[in-house]
């Protein structure tokens, strides 16, 4: 079994900047993709961004694309999202999540463990 908590969530005015983190306890996830998606209230759960089990390849939701970063440290089993330019748009639930493969996921099938959520509000 995984373990994934996510932190890093809270308020933020438009234009602001956070960065989450996921954490993996229990199995290793060094050698899986992991990924983030978002659900705003109402909405469906959409995919946000996800990376490689080496963390040399990674992709983005079009909405997304150069304001956020995912990144990972596997000597940690750890993972991040670096939020800039955040919009009201961006106010969601973000999960975490691991891949059941190595490669970076893009779809909710290419996922098996996925964390509790962290809410991230974005102020206009």
């Amino acid at each position: 079994q995984v373990q994934l908590v996510e932190s890093g969530g809270g308020l933020v005015q438009a234009g602001g900047s956070l960065r989450l983190s996921c954490a993996a306890s229990g199995r290793t996830v060094s050698n899986y993709g992991m990924g983030w998606f978002r659900q705003a209230p109402g909405k469906e759960r959409e995919f946000v961004a996800a990376i490689n089990w080496s963390g040399d390849s990674t992709n983005y939701a079009d909405s997304v694309k150069g304001r956020f970063t995912i990144s990972r440290a596997n000597a940690k089993n750890q993972m991040y999202l670096q939020m800039n330019s955040l919009k009201p748009e961006d106010t969601a639930v973000y999960y975490c999540a691991r891949t059941r493969f190595g490669r970076a996921g893009i779809v909710d099938r290419d996922f098996d463990y996925w964390g509790q959520g962290t809410q991230v509000t974005v102020s206009s």
